[in-house]
């Protein structure tokens, strides 16, 4: 058994699904902490999303993200099973960044 700290980060410039983490095969991942930041002095929103195959659910569904603040959006950690992914679609382009923290045990 191995275990191993790694970070995922994104700058959504763009509106669409976006994958922040893929679980690799025989891995579990262990999500500790999920900040999103807005650097552009407008309030925004986020979308996260977890899949396993074709099904899609919803962890976070429009949260709100201040102008110029970071917001943490995980009180617990989440755990993400092999093969399943983490998406983020931010309502617009260019504001906010997503930085998530992982522990991956293999």
């Amino acid at each position: 058994m191995s275990n191993t700290y790694i970070n995922a980060k994104l700058d959504l410039t763009a509106t669409s699904v976006t994958t922040l983490y893929t679980c690799a095969a025989l891995t579990t991942g262990i999500v500790k902490s999920m900040l999103v930041s807005e650097d552009t002095g407008n309030a925004d929103t986020i979308t996260v999303t977890i899949t396993n195959g074709s099904a899609v659910y919803s962890l976070f569904k429009t949260k709100a993200v201040g102008a110029n603040t970071t917001v943490e959006l995980l009180t617990a950690p989440l755990v993400v099973q092999a093969g399943e992914i983490l998406k983020v679609t931010a309502a617009t382009a260019n504001r906010l960044h997503v930085v998530a923290s992982i522990l991956e045990i293999t």
